[in-house]
């Protein structure tokens, strides 16, 4: 093994972990793409907050719409905190060597509206996959039919 093979090795082996599995996030972006959460065009960030909880409120009967909530509000604690972690991560907020800061602000932030705040991202999907890119994970790994 040269040295380049030993610095790959050491960075994967010092990669965090996540309280969340890959599979899981995948299925969230794989529903996520499914539903056009807002109707808003990608990167317009005029949008208010009152304005995305009305694109939400108009969405609430979308069957897809409401099976991404359940499952995200069927997660626990650790795993709805890495979801808007990776979401954060994803969007840029922080770099993966600031993963333990941006967990614990995520930590700090939680409450019982996790998949609300999260279905009002339009990019989400977007920002999961580009956060588990960070982690050198991809959904193309896992075969999500049992979910």
């Amino acid at each position: 093994m040269n040295i380049h093979e030993r610095i790959d090795a050491a960075a994967i082996r010092m990669r965090p972990t996540l309280a969340i599995s890959p599979e899981k996030v995948c299925y969230v972006i794989l529903k996520a793409r499914e539903f056009d959460v807002l109707d808003s065009e990608p990167g317009d960030d005029s949008e208010t907050d009152d304005e995305s909880w009305s694109a939400l409120a108009r969405h609430h009967d979308d069957p897809t719409y409401r099976e991404l909530k359940a499952f995200i509000g069927s997660l626990n604690q650790d795993e709805q905190v890495d979801l808007v972690a990776l979401t954060w991560l994803g969007r840029g907020d922080a770099s993966i060597d600031e993963w333990d800061d941006l967990r614990a602000e995520a930590a700090r932030a939680h409450n019982k509206r996790t998949a609300s705040y999260l279905l009002s991202k339009p990019l989400l999907p977007d920002h999961l996959e580009d956060a588990l890119d960070q982690f050198g994970l991809s959904c193309e790994d896992y075969d999500l039919g049992h979910f």
